[in-house]
């Protein structure tokens, strides 16, 4: 990273992380920041999910860090390669409010965007959603994509 400035942008597949997605990247645009997309695959046993989610999950990890990469990660940077902006993609497993915190820290980011909703409304009644967990635990300014 060059430009000493860095925006995370954590995405799933929504139509809000997208959103997120824009956001930043135009931003990042106008203040000569980087991007970083992160996904995070939550990995537990213990882990509910929704049906729509049980029913479209791969069994093997390694064909959800391929759908990841390839139909979440990627094609947002390809969508966003023409703004000028250096867009770079990560992928991890674990709890996404972990993994997107300590990736911030370590980083060093400026700003966290994150859309205001994600994938499983279920999830996010039952257990809060990732984005109200960051705005309430995260140390860098966090932007609520609608």
């Amino acid at each position: 990273m060059s430009k000493n400035r860095l925006f995370l942008v954590a995405v799933d597949g929504s139509e809000w992380s997208e959103r997120a997605t824009m956001r930043a990247v135009n931003l990042a645009a106008e203040v000569g920041a980087d991007v970083k997309l992160v996904t995070v695959i939550p990995w537990s046993g213990y882990q509910p999910m929704s049906i729509e989610e049980l029913a479209n999950r791969p069994i093997a990890r390694e064909e959800e860090e391929k759908h990841a990469r390839e139909h979440i990660l990627a094609p947002l940077v390809e969508a966003n390669s023409n703004k000028g902006v250096d867009i770079s993609m990560h992928f991890d497993w674990g709890n996404p409010v972990d993994v997107i915190k300590e990736l911030a820290k370590n980083e060093h980011a400026q700003m966290v965007f994150v859309g205001r909703r994600g994938r499983s409304k279920l999830t996010d009644l039952i257990l809060g959603s990732v984005a109200n967990s960051l705005a309430h635990s995260l140390g860098v300014p966090i932007v609520l994509v609608p």
